[in-house]
């Protein structure tokens, strides 16, 4: 495929692109000859009608290039800067707090999305998971533990509860059979309408989603893999498939639903549609909230994207991302999914303090760990170098499986 070459002179900042510091800095014009061929399909340099930024218009499965998107909003910084300086009025000065303040803005609504959303997945896989077993009668959008809430007579005593309605007498055998029946059929029409909407409306609503988000968040581009129609999709099949009794768990797919969240909250601002390495910033703090709501860990979840999602991770990227996993949890705490103030379904209560002689066993669980995880690493990589150079390697799927 021919590429059409397109120099452009860009004002490069001499200084880290991390620092937002903008008050001691040199320029120089430098031409980048950007041949407009980035990725694997290339890409074309396009001007946003409404605000005259520049902007890099990658195609599918290409990469960015951090530098040049680093140094686009940089030097769109410093004419704002100067622009302020030299016209200092209400205006600019509203226009430039503004742009300080869109990214304390959008991983504050990040933060609430991502809590709503997982505290919706939570209520209607509680729901789901319940209506395999019965029905509330008069109501059925309740569970069998919000059902019994209502019961007047036994309250919330549920193996007494009038209210909820099983489908086969328990204390018969045709009663079992029945509740056996209906247990499986309605589990596997969960799982039908699940692929379903994937494989017709949404193929990249399949799957846990990270290994898909690390790749992004490294400067891969996959369009349509953060787009609102993945994000509805998943949201409305991950409670099925959890329900349907899948081997799968809704901690993975958060992490995708905040991060389509934090990609739809970014192109209503400028600063964030135009230029890709600043939407990955709010990625990460996406990911930290995804993390922060399935696990009910604020703290863990800026960990997991600092070590294991994010390419590009400045100091400021870091408290946004602290403070959108915070507002998540809190969010998610106010929707109360399973009525007793926890984020999480399994919570333990830790209200007794450790003695000194009780640390010995856990230091020495944590040596046996690691040399476990030394060993399974070693085992795992002669068993992939003794399939490669065996029968199982050469003869293909069939035989390995």
């Amino acid at each position: 495929m021919e590429t059409r070459s397109r120099p452009i002179a860009l004002n490069i900042i001499k200084t880290d692109f991390a620092d937002d510091d903008m008050e001691r800095h040199d320029f120089v014009e430098l031409d980048l000859g950007i041949e407009g061929s980035y990725g694997s399909e290339g890409g074309s340099t396009l001007v946003d009608d409404f605000t005259g930024e520049t902007k890099f218009h990658y195609k599918d499965f290409g990469s960015i290039d951090w530098y040049r998107e680093l140094a686009i909003d940089q030097r769109k910084r410093a004419r704002e800067k100067e622009k302020a300086e030299n016209s200092p009025n209400i205006v600019n000065y509203v226009r430039s707090l503004a742009d300080a303040a869109s990214g304390w803005i959008i991983v504050t609504v990040i933060g609430l999305l991502a809590g709503f959303a997982a505290g919706v997945i939570d209520i209607a896989t509680k729901w789901l998971s319940d209506l395999k077993s019965g029905y509330c009668r008069g109501h059925l959008y309740l569970n069998q533990e919000q059902c019994c809430w209502s019961d007047n007579l036994h309250g919330i005593d549920e193996d007494n509860c009038t209210a909820w309605r099983d489908y086969g007498n328990p204390n018969s055998y045709g009663g079992h059979v029945l509740l056996f029946i209906m247990y499986c059929l309605m589990g596997t029409l969960f799982a039908t309408i699940a692929v379903i909407l994937v494989k017709m409306i949404a193929p990249y609503a399949c799957g846990s989603g990270i290994p898909e988000v690390k790749t992004i968040l490294s400067g891969f581009i996959m369009k349509g893999y953060l787009c609102f129609g993945t994000l509805l999709v998943k949201t409305l099949t991950m409670p099925l498939a959890v329900s349907a009794g899948l081997m799968l768990g809704k901690e993975g797919p958060l992490v995708h639903v905040a991060c389509c969240c934090g990609h739809a909250v970014s192109q209503f601002f400028p600063k964030y549609r135009n230029n890709q390495a600043k939407l990955r910033e709010m990625l990460s703090a996406s990911a930290a909230a995804g993390v922060s709501v399935a696990f009910g860990a604020p703290i863990g979840g800026v960990l997991f994207s600092l070590e294991e999602v994010s390419y590009y991770f400045p100091l400021k990227t870091l408290w946004r991302s602290f403070f959108c996993a915070l507002i998540a949890a809190f969010s998610l705490r106010a929707m109360n999914p399973f009525g007793n103030q926890h984020l999480v379904l399994f919570y333990v209560e830790y209200d007794k303090p450790y003695h000194l002689f009780e640390l010995f066993p856990f230091i020495i669980l944590g040596i046996l760990g690691g040399l476990y995880g030394i060993l399974f690493i070693h085992m795992n990589l002669s068993w992939c170098r003794f399939r490669k150079r065996s029968l199982l390697g050469s003869g293909g799927h069939l035989i390995q499986m």
